[in-house]
């Protein structure tokens, strides 16, 4: 008997002897619209019950046991831990004679926040978060200086959730002061004189980590008050399922806010400005509609704007508030705008063109001067600056190109590379293409495939098939050195750049919304067979991955499609379609998904919605649903229900274990570096362990 049958039938067997905690079904129907739904796992939506804690304690016996019998899922975390560990940079950013930059040594935690005088200053440390819980799950989510760099506002995230708690540093001494801001979601730190406005919700009732956030309030802060003394800017009860968000101008003489009601399905946000000294706000765009608008710098009492108003693709416009007119700065182009700032008296413009970044500088008046010429095909961000600068910083990855940070001369229209990374990577192993499949309905969707040189196109490598198709989002070419290791052991790593993005525009959002939402896994099941077809891979060797909207993507076609895949994973997901909008800022989502309060939507998301699509008896791929009890996004329960669902149903008749991870501590994404390898390590381990195959 060979190796890799005697994994084969390692697997099987095991599988088959799993012994999955039994389930508490309730009797619990929902009407919606005339069709009767069964809810019996809604008890599992209560995430401070002593009956949710014991069901998840008893299914991650069952996990981790499985997870600690395969043999060599210790020798994955040790490659995964030697790949990771070189020391990684973000890109400077200069206030006053001070660069500021964030720096994480290897594998540390967290990444820690440093600044240094000039660019050959010796750095000094401004913050460490590893210091600030025993676990490192503290983290360090904003950093916002004023004006003129004597203060800071810190925002500290815990254990994973999207809460944050605001303090003030003095810049000076580096010393904490006793500002305290509590109860901070979708929000900044914007600064104006000697305060600053951030975004926060009431303190939630019942569950701080589940209950639906409601009546978002923007407020002022000044510098040594305490937050009972800050002052209310704007709110708006009558419309309780808003956001709110203010940034300010560089010059600080505007406030603007930002209002969307995608609560209400619409797409784009409302734009209103208050000048410094005024007590009410002036409006650009009072009517909220699927249009969205973006400040990007205030010009002499007038605003250049982006904006995809009758351009899909956006473009940038400048609006004089004395006659009300808007005049086009930056014409819609045939690629996507991806995002425009100003630095050094210039607008930079990055534009995606087949998923890869393109960047041109302009005058403020919109005349093109020249592109920056990129190493290569992939993505680039930041160019972001002050007014006076005469430099700017940014970084390019792609698959085979770890980020590497770059300086770029403004007046001499030259990069030069700043600062490299200490990586053990040679490219030149490695080979990524882009490639057009056609899907379902015939559109072309592109996909990255990476791998080593010399892959035998045999259809026997170990696959992985990653999607998110949603919120107009755009996956683009990044470069993951947790990826090294899995391409070293022969496999082959797929990204589709799926309808739903913003891969195209606002024409290929639509094309992946609402009632259009089966497009995206079409585009995803489209990618599977086409790589099956051109004998990458096989059913046998192919596995789905996906995390948030990516989740429910997984969840969807596991249902519609289960034969063509052998492995999933699905990660934070929306799986209760029906209920998504019921928990924390769910209903957010309804601009992209629909409602079920809805009866057409309703009937398009029961259709698809992964918890109510399990086939009772069916067989599905080996899967590992993973989520954590901090996520307070995607509320974990989705997860949960699912996970029962898909146990209760399918369990008997699937040869492939069923399971769900859940880890502590944690949130929408890993709260820190060793959770996040110690999941990757156990994805791995999974993948190879039901694929029949051995990590060498």
């Amino acid at each position: 008997m060979n190796m890799v049958t005697a994994a084969i039938m390692a697997t099987d067997t095991f599988a088959q002897q799993l012994n999955y905690p039994k389930t508490k079904q309730i009797e619990h129907t929902d009407d919606y619209h005339g069709t009767k739904v069964a809810d019996p796992y809604r008890w599992l939506e209560d995430d401070r019950s002593e009956e949710t804690a014991a069901w998840v304690k008893s299914q991650n016996e069952v996990t981790f046991g499985y997870l600690d019998k395969i043999p060599f899922k210790g020798k994955i975390f040790a490659d995964l831990e030697k790949a990771y560990n070189y020391p990684k940079y973000s890109a400077p950013s200069k206030k006053g004679e001070y660069f500021y930059f964030y720096k994480n040594d290897g594998l540390q935690n967290q990444a820690v926040l440093y600044r240094q005088k000039g660019l050959k200053g010796t750095p000094e440390v401004v913050i460490d978060p590893n210091k600030l819980s025993a676990d490192g799950t503290t983290r360090l989510t904003v950093f916002s200086l004023s004006k003129n760099g004597s203060y800071a506002v810190l925002g500290f995230s815990k254990g994973g959730s999207d809460w944050q708690e605001y303090q003030v540093m003095d810049m000076k001494t580096l010393a904490m002061l006793s500002d305290k801001v509590e109860w901070v979601k979708v929000s900044g730190a914007a600064w104006q004189g000697d305060g600053f406005y951030y975004s926060s919700y009431p303190k939630p009732e019942g569950s701080a980590l589940a209950a639906k956030n409601e009546n978002h309030q923007v407020y002022y802060h000044k510098i040594g008050t305490a937050q009972n003394e800050d002052k209310l800017i704007f709110e708006d009860p009558a419309n309780p399922q808003r956001f709110h968000t203010v940034g300010t101008t560089e010059d600080e003489q505007y406030a603007v806010l930002s209002v969307s009601d995608r609560g209400k399905g619409k797409d784009g946000n409302g734009l209103w400005v208050l000048k410094k000294g005024d007590t009410n706000f002036t409006a650009i765009k009072e009517e909220i509609t699927d249009f969205s608008y973006g400040v990007i710098e205030h010009i002499n009492g007038d605003f250049l704007i982006e904006t995809n108003e009758n351009a899909p693709n956006s473009k940038v416009v400048l609006y004089q508030p004395k006659n009300k007119s808007w005049k086009n700065v930056l014409p819609e182009k045939p690629e996507p705008l991806q995002g425009a700032g100003t630095a050094g008296g210039k607008l930079f413009a990055l534009y995606s063109k087949d998923v890869t970044t393109r960047v041109y500088v302009y005058d403020l008046t919109g005349k093109l001067e020249n592109e920056v010429n990129l190493p290569g095909l992939g993505s680039a961000s930041g160019f972001g600056g002050e007014k006076e600068d005469s430099f700017v910083f940014y970084t390019f990855t792609s698959f085979n190109y770890p980020p590497t940070i770059f300086r770029y001369d403004i007046a001499g229209k030259k990069s030069v590379v700043f600062r490299e990374p200490e990586v053990s990577f040679k490219p030149e192993d490695y080979e990524t293409k882009q490639v057009f499949y056609p899907s379902k309905d015939g559109t072309k969707i592109p996909a990255f495939v990476t791998y080593k040189k010399g892959l035998k196109l045999d259809g026997s490598n170990p696959t992985i098939l990653y999607g998110y198709g949603g919120f107009n989002i755009s996956l683009t070419p990044a470069f993951s050195p947790t990826r090294i290791p899995f391409l070293d052991q022969g496999g082959v790593y797929v990204q589709a750049n799926l309808r739903g993005g913003s891969e195209y525009g606002e024409k290929w959002h639509e094309q992946g919304m609402k009632l259009k939402k089966q497009n995206v896994f079409d585009d995803f099941i489209a990618a599977a067979e086409f790589l099956i077809k051109e004998k990458y891979t096989s059913p046998e060797r192919l596995a789905i991955q996906g995390g948030s909207n990516g989740g429910l993507l997984v969840g969807a076609v596991m249902n519609q499609r289960p034969e063509l895949f052998k492995v999933a994973f699905p990660a934070v997901g929306v799986m209760d379609m029906l209920r998504f909008h019921k928990f924390t800022i769910g209903w957010n989502w309804i601009a992209d998904y629909g409602s079920s309060d809805n009866a057409e939507e309703f009937g398009v998301l029961y259709g698809y919605s992964p918890l109510h699509n399990i086939k009772e008896g069916g067989k599905y791929p080996a899967t590992m649903i993973t989520t954590a009890d901090h996520d307070d996004r995607v509320v974990p329960a989705h997860s949960f229900k699912y996970a029962a669902e898909l146990q209760t149903k399918a369990a008997a008749s699937s040869a492939n274990p069923l399971l769900i991870r859940i880890d502590t501590n944690s949130g929408h994404g890993a709260s820190n570096t060793k959770k996040a390898l110690e999941t990757q390590a156990d994805i791995y381990a999974f993948l190879f362990s039901n694929m029949g195959l051995v990590w060498k």
